[in-house]
């Protein structure tokens, strides 16, 4: 009898601690962490700082939304291209990476509602007289490839008579003038200034445009549409309390 009582009192452990079991299982493997892209060197929206922790506006945004709205991700640093590429093959779920919303990249991808404006600028050496798109005539100016910055300085080389030359990195692009090798470089406003003032590049700006681009957080066209649902409803949250200019300032002034 005993034998019996005790196999029975285990019996009902061993069935208790399965149906827990199962039900945490049940409970984890129902909650939803998405995976989400983002560029690696793009100051001040994402980027290593000197302890070689990555931070920046997008990763701030990104957070303060995910608390808004209850949801967990994993974020990889994957570089520009790459996490494009990942979102479009359906490894990561959404990406933020400073990136630009225009008609062609909505044929492939849904975007949140814009959640920075930025204006294309142009720096010189500190030293340079220049000020205006037209002092760049017969000069040689430098950009980054794939950038706003660099359509822009295309469109207005043809229009005050400049040559650009293009780069795959900011560093080799700021170089260049710094050097005397080009008259200035065409930037996003926000990243040139971060590099100027936090980061101690021997420029200045000499001129902000009037155009420029909206940034927005970015899924594959057709998939994830609650997670542009909650992003947007978080972004909106974050506007009205404050946070979202508390972010904006921490790494822009």
């Amino acid at each position: 009898m005993r034998m019996k009582r005790v196999l029975a009192v285990g019996l009902a452990a061993v069935m208790a601690l399965s149906l827990v079991a199962c039900g945490g299982n049940k409970k984890a493997s129902g909650e939803k962490t998405y995976k989400i892209a983002t560029d690696t060197t793009f100051a001040p929206f994402e980027y290593e700082n000197k302890d070689g922790k990555r931070e920046g506006i997008d990763l701030e945004l990104l957070e303060a939304i995910s608390k808004e709205e209850g949801f967990k991700y994993e974020v990889s640093a994957l570089g520009f291209d790459a996490a494009m590429a990942s979102v479009e093959s359906g490894e990561s779920d959404g990406m933020i990476a400073g990136m630009s919303i225009n008609k062609k990249r909505q044929e492939k991808y849904d975007f949140s509602q814009s959640y920075y404006k930025s204006q294309v600028c142009f720096a010189v050496a500190k030293d340079s007289k220049i000020t205006s798109l037209k002092d760049l005539k017969g000069k040689t100016v430098a950009a980054k490839v794939g950038t706003v910055g660099s359509e822009y300085s295309k469109k207005m080389a043809k229009k005050y008579n400049f040559e650009v030359k293009e780069f795959d990195g900011s560093s080799t692009m700021y170089q260049e003038v710094t050097s005397g090798n080009a008259a200035a470089c065409f930037e996003d406003f926000p990243v040139m200034s971060y590099e100027i003032n936090k980061k101690g590049q021997k420029l200045k700006v000499a001129y902000t445009s009037n155009e420029g681009s909206e940034y927005g957080f970015a899924v594959k066209k057709g998939d994830n549409a609650e997670l542009i649902k909650k992003f947007n409803s978080g972004l909106e949250k974050i506007k009205k309390s404050g946070k979202y200019q508390e972010i904006i300032d921490k790494y822009t002034k």
